[in-house]
């Protein structure tokens, strides 16, 4: 999809798409909602949507084309599985506290799992949508950071330093757990805990997972696929 329509992102795409695949295929249910706040990686959410039946294979060819409904960031109101354009970062988690805080008051069963990038909790809102949550003791809401550790201008302890993350989380009071972002048991067993009040997930991830030239490189946040390196990943990914 990236390289037939010569789009970047690649990299933050695939330090995430393990974590779509668990959430929509063991974990999420049909009264849940699935928040993609880091939009840039919606290639990875629009594949796992396709795997689970909610694509097909011409949706998917249409990928950032002329009339696609498959944007470079997610664009809502024709699939119930996008109720948000997002990628303008920091505000999913803020969309998904509001959305926990609606089931709260209207008694409708359901939870609420957010996705946001690392870099994208140097933005403020996101902070304010943690006191508001925890606040609020919305239990039904998780959020899971994909810290794969690089963002578009370098890493990201360099560009404003987060860590310990976890430890930031704590001291507002949401319970938080690092796992392995890329050990789909573990992530699968995380996923399914509950909590009194909202819950995080620090996934340590990789950019650029399972292509040797590009992970853990900033600038796959970034490149598009030239024809030598989409047949190098191709064969390392065991592809034809």
């Amino acid at each position: 999809m990236h390289y037939e329509s010569g789009v970047g992102h690649i990299g933050g795409n695939l330090s995430s798409i393990d974590l779509l695949m668990v959430l929509h295929h063991k974990i999420l249910t049909p009264d849940d909602m699935f928040i993609l706040s880091k939009g840039h990686s919606a290639g990875a959410l629009y594949t796992t949507l396709w795997s689970v039946g909610r694509l097909k294979d011409a949706d998917l060819n249409l990928f950032h084309k002329d009339n696609t409904k498959l944007s470079g960031h997610p664009a809502p109101n024709w699939i119930k599985e996008i109720p948000f354009a997002t990628g303008s970062l920091g505000h999913g988690f803020s969309l998904s506290a509001g959305l926990a805080l609606g089931k709260k008051l209207q008694g409708i069963p359901g939870n609420i799992f957010c996705l946001t990038s690392d870099g994208e909790w140097e933005e403020g809102s996101n902070w304010e949508a943690l006191i508001f949550a925890v606040h609020h003791k919305l239990n039904s809401l998780t959020l899971v950071v994909d810290w794969n550790g690089l963002q578009g201008f370098g890493a990201t302890q360099e560009v404003a330093g987060l860590e310990s993350l976890k430890d930031k989380f704590l001291s507002f009071g949401m319970p938080t757990e690092e796992v392995d972002g890329h050990d789909l048991d573990a992530l699968e067993k995380v996923f399914k805990k509950t909590s009194s009040g909202p819950r995080a997930i620090i996934a340590r991830t990789n950019k650029g997972r399972g292509i040797s030239f590009m992970e853990n490189k900033m600038e796959w946040h970034y490149l598009a696929l030239t024809e030598d390196q989409y047949q190098k990943a191709l064969e390392e990914l065991g592809g034809e």
